[in-house]
């Protein structure tokens, strides 16, 4: 498995953008695919931040990108690790560490010092990887725990 920046497989952001919209699309009503591919588009562009990271074997494994912010309520919170998705088959394989791991590297390695996350359904697996839960809230209608970990 390698672990690529978008901006080496472009040809990937279609794929991307459309799991990541199947996936989240229900914390993010009005949005639509159109507009997410817009937005992933910006990743294409070589800047520290949006990045997105991809895992690649004989296909495409999964994402994981470092974006400025991931809910706008939290404006003072920045840069956020979003869009951390696993192909079905590939899940349980070490493939979402990877991808965690490197988006971290790579904002450490940028000068961040505190990166910050939600999520609906996988506190345990960001909590295993040290990051700290800051708090429980809902967002969009869904339960969600925010977290945040220290570079």
């Amino acid at each position: 498995m390698e672990i690529l920046n978008l901006v080496d497989v472009p040809h990937c952001l279609e794929l991307i953008s459309e799991w990541h919209h199947n996936e989240w699309s229900y914390l993010n009503p009005g949005r639509t695919f159109d507009m997410r591919l817009a937005d992933m588009q910006k990743h294409l562009l070589g800047n520290d931040i949006p990045t997105t990271f991809v895992a690649i074997s004989h296909e495409v494994l999964g994402s994981a990108a470092l974006i400025e912010s991931d809910m706008p309520e939290r404006p003072e919170l920045t840069p956020w690790l979003a869009s951390v998705f696993v192909a079905p088959e590939a899940r349980k394989t070490g493939v979402g560490r990877s991808l965690v791991q490197r988006v971290m590297q790579h904002a450490k390695a940028t000068g961040v010092k505190t990166m910050y996350l939600y999520t609906p359904d996988r506190a345990h697996f960001y909590k295993h990887m040290g990051w700290q839960t800051m708090e429980e809230m809902v967002y969009h209608g869904a339960n969600v725990t925010l977290m945040k970990i220290d570079l």
